[in-house]
């Protein structure tokens, strides 16, 4: 089959597949039954092997085979991809629209205080930030790059590492007056923590079991204490004098810098398993946006340093 018959035998399979009906398909498609039909009898023919069986309680439907099963993920992401690529024709050079997914928590803390240089070294690219808790399909939410919080392996993901980040305990300088100071990691027992549960059960994620282990502080309650899904709320609860926070490098830095938090127990230092990624599709690699924003992270990364407490 030559290439152009191929593709409409396979959009008259997948419409067929999906609907489990010739008759839907063809109007999905706008072709007759019979076109769809005979496309699908020829892509089988190709093959060699059958693509439906047929069941007929009721109605006759069209069930997919068992091979046929395994091959729509890719069939569809395929014209996924296809799609998107006609999109992409039809952009006109003013459409420069970068497409960034990051965590809520990044964004707040760490991107968008220096987005703006961003912005001023490429102007003629409009940044589109879409945040999310979860990693997203980059095929189906049209994005360009994001960054991602991990071991570095993300399916169909090329991931250039950007920072590592230290974990570490922090409160607000206002706790430290009122509850006097914290010689020692012991003293936590009698404090509120605050748990970080944004990553709540990824492997290698920090926790204060992990840090107080590390510490070699036995007899700390880690089983209670106020428990949040947001990085960023961490911090804020912690500035607040709500606890204290068992608080990411990354995100701590321009609130240590600030003085809105302080450092605890800076000799025990606690390297997160983790680390931050700006991850993007392999075929996507040279698109000019892509490459300017790549390159901007790195420098930024390069610039993030931890503010320490001087204790």
């Amino acid at each position: 089959m030559k290439t152009p018959v191929r593709l409409n035998a396979l959009r008259a399979f997948e419409a067929s597949a999906r609907h489990q009906s010739f008759s839907a398909a063809a109007a999905e498609l706008h072709v007759t039954p019979a076109a769809v039909g005979q496309l699908v009898r020829e892509l089988e023919s190709a093959l060699g092997t059958p693509l439906f069986n047929r069941a007929t309680s009721g109605r006759t439907r069209l069930i997919p085979t068992e091979v046929a099963e395994r091959a729509l993920p890719d069939i569809r992401a395929g014209f996924e991809r296809l799609a998107l690529g006609f999109e992409r024709l039809q952009e006109g050079p003013a459409d420069r629209v970068l497409t960034v997914t990051v965590s809520p928590a990044f964004a707040a803390k760490w991107l968008l205080p220096r987005i703006d240089r961003f912005q001023a070294a490429c102007p003629d690219t409009d940044v589109r930030l879409e945040t999310s808790l979860r990693p997203v399909d980059f095929i189906a939410r049209r994005v360009d790059i994001g960054v991602r919080y991990g071991t570095g392996h993300w399916p169909g993901l090329t991931a250039d590492k950007l920072m590592d980040e230290e974990i570490y305990p922090a409160c607000s300088p206002e706790l430290l007056r009122q509850h006097g100071p914290l010689r020692e990691p012991g003293d936590l027992a009698r404090e509120t923590l605050i748990h970080d549960l944004s990553m709540d059960g990824h492997p290698g994620f920090p926790t204060w079991k992990a840090w107080l282990h590390k510490a070699g502080v036995p007899g700390v309650a880690t089983s209670r204490g106020m428990r949040i899904n947001n990085s960023a709320a961490v911090l804020q609860a912690a500035m607040e004098g709500q606890g204290i926070a068992l608080a990411r490098s990354v995100m701590a830095r321009d609130d240590l810098a600030a003085g809105r938090l302080v450092r605890l127990f800076p000799e025990f230092e606690f390297v997160s398993a983790l680390a931050y990624y700006a991850v993007y599709r392999p075929e996507c690699a040279g698109l000019p946006g892509s490459v300017a924003f790549r390159n901007w992270l790195q420098e930024e990364a390069a610039t993030t340093t931890v503010a320490r407490y001087p204790g």
